[in-house]
């Protein structure tokens, strides 16, 4: 029987690769904890000690703790360290899915970093959106800053990271 996988390249191993090309540095970040929300954003921040409605495109999250908006209704909270809070519906009206294995996130970093934004979406890079959802390359990512203006993080499907992966490569950033 034909092997069809021999078509595509092989994924890189995510916990070495990094990128280093025009201007920017793309690495991994592993090891976060991500839960998604949906509901009643008002009873989640009561029920989880977290408040804020979280950040949108082109907006600085920061910290070991903070929370990417989505849509009205729903947002992802990002911590280096487990909530205290289960996975599952709520009674207060809201519902938590645990995404860690779902999402994979991309940081990309440098002085170029706003003309790769510029390449790979519509988006105004030097404007900030309520929602951090966006097309980026042709799929659907969440995009924020991350600490500082020259730094952002990118959270994909799991399944797509090895063809951002290679968009990224082959991307230039002119």
């Amino acid at each position: 029987m034909r092997n069809l996988a021999e078509k595509w390249p092989a994924a890189p191993d995510f916990t070495k690769a990094t990128l280093n090309k025009d201007g920017v540095t793309v690495r991994t970040v592993s090891g976060l904890n991500q839960l998604l929300v949906s509901g009643d954003l008002a009873a989640w921040s009561k029920g989880s000690g977290l408040a804020g409605e979280g950040v949108g495109a082109g907006a600085v999250a920061s910290g070991d703790t903070y929370m990417v908006r989505i849509a009205r209704d729903r947002l992802l909270a990002v911590a280096e360290q487990p909530f205290p809070i289960a996975a599952g519906w709520h009674t207060a009206g809201f519902a938590v899915t645990v995404m860690d294995a779902g999402l994979h996130v991309f940081e990309i970093e440098g002085p170029d970093l706003d003309r790769l934004i510029a390449r790979g979406t519509a988006l105004d890079p030097g404007a900030a959106s309520p929602s951090a959802s966006i097309l980026f390359a042709g799929i659907g990512v969440l995009f924020y800053r991350f600490g500082n203006p020259e730094r952002a993080r990118l959270h994909v499907d799991r399944g797509l990271a090895p063809y951002l992966w290679e968009w990224l490569e082959q991307a230039q950033v002119l």
